[in-house]
């Protein structure tokens, strides 16, 4: 055999394996984007079959089938959840701790099978940002489709959704369970059993049916002794592609109205992924933007009536203008506020992202700087935790 036809068969097999992990992680694509759906799914919940697999669970912990009581958001299952709050003596944990046990083990039972890495190792920011290319060069199929499957479902619906709605009820009793939104290890384990082959037991099997079948069914659940209080799936969810999405992710994201909305009409708003209160979206004024401490809804609600809009009817004074070393196309431009940030007096320093968004667009965004700054490129170092005149030898910023 000629040295060249040597190396020829020698690709061949590297060649097929990475065509083989291609395809797969195309399928792994598909298979997100089915449980994805289901996330954030607004039909009407499918009462029957989440009462039944509720009911599955309790039968696994040697309990009865529970009374069910429906309720329109998760706001409203307060009432009754509290009334069903109860600790038993001696100080244990509520009974629900049980069931957190019991789809604890499962997870780490199906984990150990299928032969998964615990999230909590993951390296953050995620270390494959590009799928294909991380299998062109030579990583593995399963940590690929850990990231883009876990990871991305964990971060757009459990990080995003799941927790954007949390964050907006007024009170919480106990453990509570996402139903559609538990997509993200229900949706990995389910991947990881077609693509490699790597089947439940009987047992286990059944079980994650249980979960699955709660994530394809309902919205959020919260059982007790003798009740299970489940919520309606939401009536409307708007979402965005999250920056640099190569894995799909979302984050909640409505610029005329809330992101969520539920069939009693309690919902939330959210810009960019970040809650935010009514006013941000329905109403935003330089006088609400001017009270409000939180810097994070103020920087929000600008965004929203737009940067060029705030500044003029702010009736903001330029304290100076110099174009931007760091983004040369740009400038960078100063300004007075007529706001306190964090109790001081502060002036705020507008710049141009080096980066481009997904629209072709660079997003406008603002700094607040110490008001002892009249130079903007002094003022930009300083967000950099540089001299001006180191910042103004940068050949790029993103």
């Amino acid at each position: 055999m000629s040295a060249r036809r040597g190396r020829a068969s020698r690709r061949a097999p590297v060649r097929d394996h990475l065509l083989r992990d291609l395809d797969h992680w195309q399928q792994a694509v598909d298979l997100r984007t089915q449980w994805l759906n289901h996330a954030l799914c607004t039909d009407p919940a499918d009462r029957r079959n989440a009462e039944d697999a509720v009911t599955g669970l309790y039968a696994l912990l040697g309990r009865p089938r529970p009374a069910f009581v429906w309720v329109d958001s998760p706001a409203a299952a307060v009432p009754s959840v509290a009334s069903q709050h109860t600790v038993s003596p001696h100080g244990a944990q509520p009974w629900e701790s049980g069931l957190a046990s019991l789809v604890s083990t499962l997870r780490h039972r199906i984990d150990a099978r299928i032969g998964a890495v615990d999230p909590d190792d993951w390296p953050r920011p995620p270390a494959l940002p590009d799928p294909v290319a991380a299998l062109r060069s030579g990583t593995g199929l399963s940590p690929v489709l850990d990231q883009g499957v876990l990871g991305a479902l964990r971060r757009g619906v459990r990080q995003s959704v799941a927790n954007v709605i949390r964050s907006a009820i007024p009170e919480r009793f106990g453990l509570a369970w996402y139903g559609q939104h538990e997509v993200d290890w229900v949706a990995r384990h389910d991947v990881h059993q077609r693509i490699h082959g790597r089947p439940f037991d009987a047992t286990d099997g059944a079980q994650w049916e249980l979960w699955a079948t709660l994530v394809r069914s309902c919205g959020w659940w919260w059982p007790r002794e003798d009740v299970c209080v489940l919520a309606e799936r939401p009536s409307a969810v708007h979402t965005e592609p999250a920056p640099d999405d190569v894995y799909g992710e979302i984050r909640l994201h409505a610029a005329d109205g809330p992101a969520v909305v539920y069939p009693d009409g309690w919902g939330v708003y959210s810009w960019h992924g970040t809650r935010v209160p009514a006013w941000v979206i329905e109403d935003p004024t330089v006088e609400a933007i001017s009270a409000e401490s939180n810097v994070e809804v103020r920087r929000c609600a600008i965004e929203r009536i737009g940067w060029a809009a705030f500044i003029e009817r702010a009736g903001l004074t330029l304290v100076g203008r110099s174009v931007d070393p760091g983004n040369s196309a740009n400038e960078l431009r100063l300004y007075d506020l007529p706001y306190r940030h964090r109790g001081s007096t502060t002036r705020l320093l507008l710049a141009v992202n080096g980066s481009v968004e997904r629209d072709g667009t660079r997003r406008q965004y603002g700094l607040h700087v110490p008001p002892w700054f009249d130079d903007p490129i002094d003022a930009a170092g300083w967000t950099y935790g540089l001299s001006g005149a180191q910042y103004a030898g940068l050949q790029r910023r993103t």
